[in-house]
């Protein structure tokens, strides 16, 4: 059991290069998708990524809220999948909060581009999977 686990599995969403997230399509059907990771977190309870206000995964959040989103360590071989829901923002101050000098190459009109949007995702449970062992728990 995890002693520290806003410790430990922030470690790893800090560390990673790609993140996977999980969307529902018109189907209800799994969808996953790598991304870059998040831009900001607020513990392991709220991640925000930027994409494209013109995505497939932006109308598959706006039909259907609920998410998850997959980090891992490759070279220790850990990982924790969050459960929860994503929420497309595309207000002027969440979009400026985590826009980045260079996001331009993406958003060739700037934080008010209209194609630029931020993701937020709100994880209500965890499974965390270390040593050949996992372990599901609530996020507070």
């Amino acid at each position: 059991m995890m002693r520290d686990p806003e410790k430990t599995i922030g470690n790893i969403i800090d560390k990673v290069t790609v993140s996977i997230v999980g969307s529902v399509d018109e189907n209800d059907f799994p969808n996953a998708k790598a991304m870059l990771p998040p831009r900001r977190r607020e513990g392991i309870k709220y991640l925000y990524f930027t994409t494209n206000t013109s995505s497939m995964r932006v109308k598959q959040y706006a039909n259907n809220p609920k998410a998850c989103v997959y980090f891992f360590n490759q070279r220790f071989f850990k990982g924790v999948m969050l459960k929860g829901t994503m929420e497309v923002l595309q207000d002027h101050i969440s979009k400026e909060m985590i826009w980045k000098d260079g996001d331009e190459m993406y958003y060739p009109k700037g934080v008010t581009d209209p194609d630029y949007c931020v993701l937020k995702f709100t994880a209500q449970s965890a499974r965390y999977y270390s040593d050949f062992k996992s372990e599901n728990f609530e996020i507070k």
